[in-house]
């Protein structure tokens, strides 16, 4: 018994932000129905890479494979009318449907809230979009990284007296994934208790400001507009920096975030007069002295290996990571291994392929990671087993081009 089991979901998201949200409900039990486009309408995400073997193809990007587990795919041409037709058939038998694509398309498409409350009066419907579904930005065009710089994450990254570095990676694509699961499971349980289903508008935008509460209660509290990149440092922890290691680019993070763990760190480094050097005793004093302080921690942390850094930090109660790579990651984190967070799955197409699960553990309930389907692979299971289509029923979709 998995916690989602009774839930049904047409997905017609694309790209990151709402394909990761159904990977969640999926592998919590939902059944997720994956629509997309064919030819220019296909999830672009389907040709990132890195590809199997190095291989492109529409089943063989690694990126989408990754967000696209447990799942159920179908295609259909949404500028085909029966195209359109079948879709609705699809929302007539879920509970969740969710979209992101800008604000107005589903509309333009037949496929609004309004037009498929028609269909399904208690349906439960979330657009996870750019900017939301309302304002003067809402049908501007937006992606990931473009949100990073307008929602202020670029102007906190970097150092000091460096240009803003930007993001290579749109963190907003992979926070805002777990408010809207959220507000979907809301919805679910208020639907439960009301028998009313709602729309959910959610804003990427806005969902990556929550993440700059400091600068923001910077701004209302002293009237500073300056957000300042810290490079590896802290305003709340010192020292707090990677730091090099033994062999070949190996690094640690290591953060001291108060004047006990100072003297724990001074012992565990074989300095412990520095814990009453007045350069150094107080938290002030080594955010005002921290050049001299990183020298003095690296000197220790090069004799070492990354993993004997962060063992003998933990161990005396500092927090400590290792950088880690893909390998670590994948084949020697001990934790990993441990609580089985990462599946060895079979995929159709492109055979053994190894994804990430969920961070979360349930004392009563199971969780389930199924590998990512190819595209249009369920067309027919789609119809003819979730929706009780006939053969004949099928067979008139297929002909009349629904499928594309």
């Amino acid at each position: 018994m998995k916690p989602c089991d009774d839930i049904k979901i047409a997905d017609f998201s694309w790209i990151i932000q709402g394909p990761l949200v159904t990977k969640l409900l999926g592998a919590l039990g939902a059944t997720v129905v994956r629509i997309e486009g064919i030819g220019r309408t296909v999830d672009g995400v389907r040709m990132y890479q890195p590809f199997k073997d190095n291989k492109p193809g529409w089943n063989r990007s690694g990126y989408w494979n990754e967000l696209n587990t447990s799942k159920k795919s179908i295609t259909i041409d949404l500028k085909n009318t029966e195209g359109v037709n079948l879709a609705k058939e699809i929302v007539a038998w879920s509970d969740v449907v969710l979209e992101s694509y800008t604000s107005g398309t589903m509309a333009k498409l037949g496929l609004s809230y309004e037009d498929l409350i028609k269909i399904k009066p208690d349906l439960i419907m979330a657009g996870a979009t750019i900017y939301g579904q309302t304002g003067p930005r809402a049908k501007a065009p937006g992606i990931g990284t473009t949100i990073m710089a307008l929602s202020g994450f670029v102007s906190s990254v970097g150092w000091p007296d460096r240009d803003p570095v930007g993001y290579s990676v749109p963190y907003t694509d992979f926070m805002t994934p777990l408010y809207i699961a959220s507000a979907i499971l809301a919805a679910i349980d208020h639907r439960n208790r009301t028998g009313k289903g709602q729309y959910i508008d959610c804003s990427q935008y806005e969902a990556g400001i929550n993440f700059l509460g400091s600068s923001i209660l910077d701004y209302n509290a002293n009237d500073d507009n300056t957000i300042v990149p810290l490079g590896n440092r802290s305003t709340y922890a010192s020292p707090h920096g990677t730091y090099l290691c033994q062999g070949n680019d190996r690094w640690c993070s290591i953060a001291v975030l108060n004047d006990e763990q100072w003297i724990s760190f001074c012992q565990v480094i074989g300095l412990p007069e520095l814990a009453k050097d007045d350069r150094f005793s107080t938290f002030p004093a080594r955010k005002e002295n921290e050049n001299e302080l990183d020298e003095i921690v690296e000197n220790w942390t090069k004799k070492y290996t990354a993993e004997e850094v962060m063992e003998t930090m933990q161990s005396a109660g500092i927090p400590a990571g290792v950088v880690q790579s893909a390998e670590d990651l994948m084949d020697k984190d001990p934790q990993l291994k441990s609580r089985k967070f990462l599946w060895q799955l079979n995929h159709p197409e492109i055979g053994a392929i190894t994804n990430s699960g969920v961070p979360i553990q349930f004392s009563k309930s199971s969780v389930e990671v199924k590998s990512a389907p190819c595209l249009g692979e369920h067309n027919e299971y789609v119809c003819t087993k979730i929706l009780g289509m006939s053969d004949m029923e099928f067979t008139k979709y297929l002909e009349s081009g629904a499928f594309g």
